[in-house]
């Protein structure tokens, strides 16, 4: 049997059909014999070069089947004539838009993970009202994020950080749950009050030294067991050891850079030693600095004085506040943007308009299973401790957003995640925090654009690492697959590479078209490399193939391989494809019915998508739609009542 066509340039094939191309490749020389008659290269949308095209094909393709029966042929160009009057290319274009909108929704259903489309939709709703009365933006809200200032929330374990900066930010973009010791790294987000925006920094809770190791880990919630297999029990302890003060190294780095510090108390629990501790050093450390005394927990405005007057032997005026119910939240955000007002902005903000706000920034989300390195890559790319790296299992908990420059002057935003463990293990676990770790996890996958999958080299390929790859591809996200600890591999050899790449396609199938990259974080190694892969995905994840090109290379595959016939004698037939949507490339098939082309023909399909117009690191939806359906009479139903019958009854006719 044959072999498929080679991969066209279409850049060096003339557009003339008449005259053969010198150049063209054996392979499609072959093709082209067989089909007795030249394929011609699409050279624009007109309607009349796609329907004579596809005419011809179709005739040469009876025509290669061998049938041998003029009748068959006749009848195909019948029914070619008979569908060119219903083509109308225009309203196709249209339609591909519509299909692919109703497949994105049903989706997202399937999925059925909250993406925050709630919050942003809150956060629009804010920024319209932030309009100045000649109708333009703001200045403020034109300033990018790194340049705003930043308001750093202070204070020991479970005095309701968390809280207050999801109340301050708008949404749940921090881990809020009943227990202390759940926020570890530094998490920033941007807010506003009246024309004042700023960025606002929740920390981790500061413990003080005198405890003992014990009482740190209750309140830490550390343990040692969980997910540490194989690490030796004086590694272990000598982790949990350094835990707060690694805590403490986070918060303190957001206080260094704070230009407002809020330091929160708990006023239903009164005033405690940790409370005198972290307020001497904030006198002694920062005092040139506007610290804010916020008494949390104050749900009654009377009591509220009541519980704040204890907090007043600090040397500070306390606030009572109630980050659950947004008591008192507003009088706190006016002394805030009092003091920020006396900032000077910067000079440059004038560049800095709504060409800035609209511009596209990607992001690439870190993800994997725990203790493969995810924190330590986020830490070798942007060169600073952004993030707590430890081999306590379940060190990072929030999803953490970083801006990065990568060396060719593109903006990233890197997103550090938690560790995926499989679902059955977090359920026995019964640890509300890591579920929510893990759906963390999951959404940082949904608001990316480019998934890096760390996997641990030793370890090899997991059943859960399957199960992440499975997301991934089903979110139709661009993907990097990064071998981390490569240099744990002993005795590496030349073609050790190769083999472990045949291992990784081998398991990982679902991103066969995934590049690898293979590096060690702990030292630097090769982590350039991941921003380069991650790059070169984002831009073939944007990437158009024109109508031209696209439906020359689907003429070629078809012509090569024509969709299986069914026992009845019908086979399918592609009117008109079209790529309707970006990120990630989705291709929409005209064909006379749906159900006449097969999953292994589909796949095929795709292959030759891929062989042909690239699209390397990037997953690419192919989407089937029946063109026209035939009643009882015989009579044709127009596309558009079709589509609209279809929305209505939920039985929109889309597969992959």
């Amino acid at each position: 049997m044959a072999s498929a066509p080679a991969s066209l340039n279409f850049a060096s094939i003339p557009s003339n059909p008449i005259q053969t191309p010198p150049r063209l490749p054996k392979t499609l020389l072959l093709s082209l014999t067989l089909h007795r008659a030249p394929s011609p290269l699409l050279s624009s949308h007109s309607p009349f070069t796609l329907r004579r095209n596809f005419k011809h094909f179709a005739v040469n393709s009876a025509l290669r089947e061998g049938e041998g029966k003029e009748s068959e042929v006749e009848g195909s160009e019948e029914e070619e004539e008979e569908d060119e009057d219903l083509l109308d290319f225009e309203s196709m274009e249209e339609e591909a838009r519509d299909v692919v909108r109703d497949y994105s929704l049903s989706l997202s259903r399937q999925l059925g993970i909250e993406d925050g489309t709630r919050e942003k939709n809150e956060t629009r709703k804010k920024q319209k009202r932030q309009r100045t009365p000649s109708g333009g933006v703001s200045m403020s809200s034109a300033v990018p994020d790194h340049l705003l200032p930043k308001v750093t929330i202070v204070g020991r374990p479970n005095v309701g950080k968390s809280a207050l900066f999801n109340r301050l930010v708008g949404g749940n973009r921090a881990i809020v749950v009943d227990e202390p010791g759940v926020t570890r790294d530094r998490l920033y987000g941007r807010s506003f009050w009246g024309d004042c925006h700023f960025m606002v920094v929740d920390t981790g809770g500061v413990m003080t030294f005198s405890k003992s190791q014990d009482d740190v880990m209750e309140e830490l919630a550390i343990t040692t067991t969980v997910g540490m297999d194989g690490i030796p029990l004086a590694t272990r302890e000598a982790a949990v050891a350094r835990m707060p003060s690694m805590i403490e190294r986070q918060a303190a780095a957001a206080v260094e850079e704070a230009a407002v510090i809020i330091f929160l108390v708990d006023g239903q629990a009164g005033l405690m030693a940790a409370d005198v501790e972290i307020a001497d050093w904030l006198r002694k450390s920062h005092s040139d600095k506007c610290i804010i005394l916020a008494v949390n927990k104050c749900e009654s405005p009377r009591k509220g004085l009541m519980q704040a007057s204890e907090f007043w032997s600090l040397g500070l005026s306390p606030m009572p506040i109630s980050a659950i119910s947004g008591t008192g939240t507003g009088e706190l955000l006016d002394l805030v943007c009092a003091d920020l007002n006396k900032i000077e902005a910067p000079q440059d903000t004038e560049k800095y308009g709504e060409e800035q706000e609209e511009s596209y920034v990607p992001s690439i989300a870190i993800v994997g299973r725990p203790n493969v390195g995810k924190s330590s890559i986020l830490n070798a790319l942007v060169g600073e401790d952004r993030t707590i790296v430890s081999p306590i299992s379940g060190t990072t908990r929030d999803a953490i957003d970083t801006e990065f420059t990568g060396p060719d002057g593109q903006k990233f935003k890197l997103i550090d995640t938690a560790g995926i463990r499989r679902r059955a293990a977090v359920a026995s676990a019964g640890s509300t925090t890591e579920a929510l770790s893990v759906n963390r996890a999951f959404r940082a996958i949904r608001r990316s654009d480019v998934v890096a999958l760390v996997i641990e080299a030793m370890a090899c390929i997991t059943e859960q690492d399957y199960k992440i790859a499975e997301r991934i591809e089903k979110e139709g996200k661009g993907c990097v697959i990064v071998v981390n600890k490569w240099d744990t591999i002993p005795s590496k050899k030349q073609e050790t590479t190769t083999y472990y790449e045949q291992d990784v396609r081998e398991k990982l199938r679902l991103l066969n078209w995934a590049p690898i990259v293979y590096s060690t974080a702990i030292t630097g190694q090769s982590v350039e490399k991941i921003i380069n892969a991650a790059s070169m995905v984002e831009k073939e994840r944007s990437r158009r193939l024109g109508t031209s090109i696209l439906n020359q290379v689907v003429q070629e595959a078809v012509a090569f391989k024509p969709p299986p016939r069914t026992r009845g004698g019908k086979r399918g037939r592609v009117y008109f494809s079209t790529q309707a949507a970006i990120r990630p490339p989705t291709f929409v098939f005209f064909v006379n019915d749906a159900k006449l082309f097969p999953e292994t023909y589909r796949r095929y399909m795709e292959k030759q998508l891929r062989s042909n117009a690239g699209f390397p690191g990037t997953p690419i939806r192919l989407l089937w739609r029946s063109r026209k359906k035939t009643d009882r009479e015989g009579k044709g139903v127009d596309i558009k009542k079709q589509a609209s019958s279809d929305r209505n009854t939920g039985k929109l006719a889309l597969a992959i």
